[in-house]
């Protein structure tokens, strides 16, 4: 695989240190940089110092296009209008782009297929390869449980996370009701709701608290008996390192919005 040249948006957040931390260690990757929003307080900082690592002559920047011009994929963890931004500049670079922002509405989901037509766009509720092989083992039990088997998706974060449920939770809604051969929106419950449980809902549970970097669990729950499947994340740097090999995959492909099952070859 070439070399990949990486610049990172929203490089002086938790998860922009990782993946600058990531792409350091990473045989075949580069750093191109990093940058923030205007005024951003880690504008001008030493992107390897905000890392946690040596100094590396590398500044965050107050905006993308200096980093652009020297990258082959750009990385984005920011917020749903940024990375809606953060797409167009990229189409306008012809860069990949590598999307793990969360808490999008349908008309950023909209503009970003748009995007896709452009550039290729991997964009994934969870980078985690772990999470990916649980969402295909999602879909598959889904597949082969009928609806006397209620599903019910629980997650946990920490207290500073904004949208709820996660991405992470309603890409395994996704992949359940894919299984189930249903659209997720028209079988969605949550625990707001009130009465029994109607047989073929998509229960979601939401917990906040704490420093939980991720908790997911997929119950089955039958009249005899429960199936569960989960996944806890120890490390935020799982995600980073998901998102470095999304970005370099992702510069090989032809325009088009990819997820990681794609670039796992789960898809």
């Amino acid at each position: 695989m070439a070399k990949t040249s990486i610049l990172v948006a929203g490089a002086g957040g938790r998860m922009g240190r990782a993946v600058v931390a990531e792409i350091l260690k990473t045989p075949g990757a580069t750093l191109a940089g990093g940058f923030e929003r205007p005024g951003g307080p880690d504008i001008g900082k030493d992107i390897g110092v905000l890392a946690g690592l040596d100094a590396l002559g590398l500044n965050v920047e107050d905006a993308s296009d200096k980093g652009l011009s020297r990258a082959g994929s750009l990385i984005d963890f920011t917020a749903p209008s940024a990375s809606v931004e953060n797409a167009r500049a990229a189409a306008d670079k012809g860069v990949a782009h590598v999307i793990g922002t969360t808490g999008f509405s349908a008309d950023d989901e909209a503009a970003i297929a748009e995007v896709a037509k452009t550039i290729p766009i991997v964009k994934s509720g969870n980078m985690s390869v772990g999470v990916n092989v649980l969402t295909a083992l999602v879909e598959q039990a889904a597949k082969a449980l009928n609806d006397d088997y209620d599903i019910e998706i629980f997650e946990a974060h920490h207290r500073a996370k904004v949208d709820a449920p996660s991405g992470t939770a309603l890409m395994l809604g996704r992949a359940a009701a894919k299984g189930r051969g249903v659209v997720l929106e028209e079988k969605r419950a949550s625990g707001e709701r009130t009465g029994q449980r109607e047989a073929g809902d998509i229960g979601f549970s939401v917990m906040r608290g704490g420093g939980i970097v991720g908790e997911h669990r997929v119950a089955f729950a039958g009249m005899q008996e429960v199936i569960t499947l989960s996944h806890s994340a120890i490390d935020r740097g799982l995600f980073a390192k998901g998102a470095v090999a999304a970005a370099r995959w992702a510069m090989g492909q032809p325009p088009g919005l990819y997820s990681m099952r794609d670039v796992l070859g789960l898809a």
